[in-house]
């Protein structure tokens, strides 16, 4: 059996259940490609060949054994670098951090591992995770494999790139601020950002807890190159785990949805519509939604705007106080002159603003929630702007400018702690292009249902070889 690496999780784990194959071949076949592809792009920064083929050969074991399967029992997956992996360094693309040896699994690796997943190895991502760019002072750089002069998207490029190229058919991820859905974007595949509560986190060898901000933002979430790989990731990512106290027990499937579901479409940016390839892409998948039966309107959700200046008024301001000492005492001078950029834009306040913004954040929820029950689905851009080409984050203040202004559909998803999805359209001019849908709170179901049918009017374009 040749060139499993293309296969999808979803056949690779009904084929390792029924004995087609083993797990061996598929992890074998699957680090092969790795050796081919993965000197070119930096997307995995440690492969544990050994590690994986033992873990194969077990899995292998128990099917001959008759044992009963997990659901993705012996397909090979990815993990990024910023989680802990028993013994193995979460580096996070910081020097400082190379012997930072975790003792256990993060509960998101814990649950990949007890879902009978086998890790071929760890995935890189910007200094502190905190870049649309992956790069790094200790890893080096990950290109894109659609093109070299283009951002893989960040802070899981790693993942992204992995999953492209078909080094894994599933990567792990987390996303702040669109750093699972925005990776995906830049290399064509799916990513989906669960709601807040959903999968659980911890991490073993951080001294402090994040700051709340990060606590009530920041997700773990599945990359792949099928909606339906996304699902099967989901299923394993998903279950509870005592460390995380925010993680919640909600069902991943929903009751039905009234029909027709209604779809509100918005193809701005700011208040202005976003670069045309990524209005005609909306547009696009508008079209396809109706022609399923969905009723599809063109009309503004609450303001995205407000939600992505209360985003950075939350995050970055928190981040003054819990991430800036060590950017600058330990960051790459990239990581620090992004990082200089992003929070010079934001406002200070004192503590009793920070608290009224927090207080704010409850508005938007409300608001969003009460125009969800109308409007069930939100179909936008993932970004305003095609995948940006390498380093504007660094080239200056007005570069960083653009960027931040193209990601606003992106910060107002973490605020409100809503799933959304990263769903490829059509590639123009070379380069991959998709739409971003949003849900209701542990809603994934619908959200991957709609994803699903654009997912029908235009099959993956990945797995692709470097194409530099």
């Amino acid at each position: 059996m040749s060139e499993l690496w293309r296969w999808p999780a979803t056949e690779l784990a009904a084929a390792i259940r029924d004995g087609a194959i083993s797990s061996r071949e598929a992890v074998t076949d699957c680090l092969a490609r790795i050796h081919s592809v993965n000197p070119a792009l930096n997307a995995l920064v440690e492969v544990h060949e050994a590690q994986a083929l033992a873990a194969a050969d077990a899995a292998d074991a128990a099917v001959a054994r008759g044992e009963v399967l997990a659901p993705l029992h012996g397909v090979p997956v990815t993990v990024k670098v910023n989680v802990d992996q028993a013994g193995c360094a979460t580096t996070n693309g910081v020097v400082a951090f190379k012997d930072l040896i975790a003792t256990e699994d993060s509960p998101v690796v814990a649950n990949l591992r007890r879902a009978g997943a086998v890790i071929l190895g760890r995935t890189n991502t910007p200094a502190f995770s905190f870049r649309w760019f992956t790069d790094n002072a200790l890893h080096g750089r990950t290109l894109n494999p659609w093109s070299k002069a283009h951002t893989p998207g960040g802070s899981s490029g790693g993942a992204s790139a992995a999953v492209a190229a078909g080094m894994g058919p599933i990567g792990h991820g987390n996303d702040l601020a669109g750093s699972v859905r925005f990776p995906a974007y830049c290399t064509g595949v799916c990513g989906l950002r669960p709601s807040f509560g959903r999968i659980p986190a911890y991490s073993t060898t951080a001294t402090e807890e994040r700051a709340l901000s990060g606590q009530l933002m920041s997700v773990q979430g599945p990359l792949a190159r099928t909606i339906a790989d996304v699902r099967l990731a989901l299923l394993a990512m998903s279950a509870g785990d005592a460390r995380d106290p925010w993680w919640v027990p909600a069902p991943l499937q929903g009751p039905a949805a009234a029909r027709p579901i209604r779809v509100a479409m918005s193809v701005n940016c700011h208040g202005t519509p976003a670069d045309p390839a990524v209005v005609a892409a909306v547009r696009r998948a508008g079209a396809w939604l109706a022609d399923a039966g969905f009723v599809v309107e063109e009309i503004e959700p609450p303001s995205m705007a407000q939600a992505a200046e209360l985003w950075d008024i939350l995050v970055h301001g928190e981040a003054r106080y819990f991430m800036q000492g060590a950017i600058e005492r330990l960051g790459d001078p990239d990581i620090r002159r992004a990082f200089g950029y992003m929070i010079a834009r934001t406002p200070v306040l004192d503590a009793e603003g920070h608290m009224r913004a927090l207080a704010r954040r409850t508005t938007l929820l409300r608001q969003w929630q009460l125009f969800l029950e109308q409007y069930p689905l939100v179909l936008c851009p993932v970004s305003g702007e095609p995948p940006f080409p390498w380093g504007w984050d660094v080239e200056s203040e007005t570069t960083m400018a653009r960027v931040v202004r193209a990601q606003e559909s992106m910060f107002g998803v973490p605020l409100l702690g809503l799933p959304a999805v990263s769903v490829p359209t059509e590639p123009v001019d070379g380069l991959p292009m998709g739409v971003q849908i949003i849900g209701r709170r542990f809603r994934e179901d619908m959200v991957l249902d709609a994803a699903q049918v654009i997912e029908a009017r235009c099959p993956p374009a990945t797995p692709i070889d470097p194409r530099f």
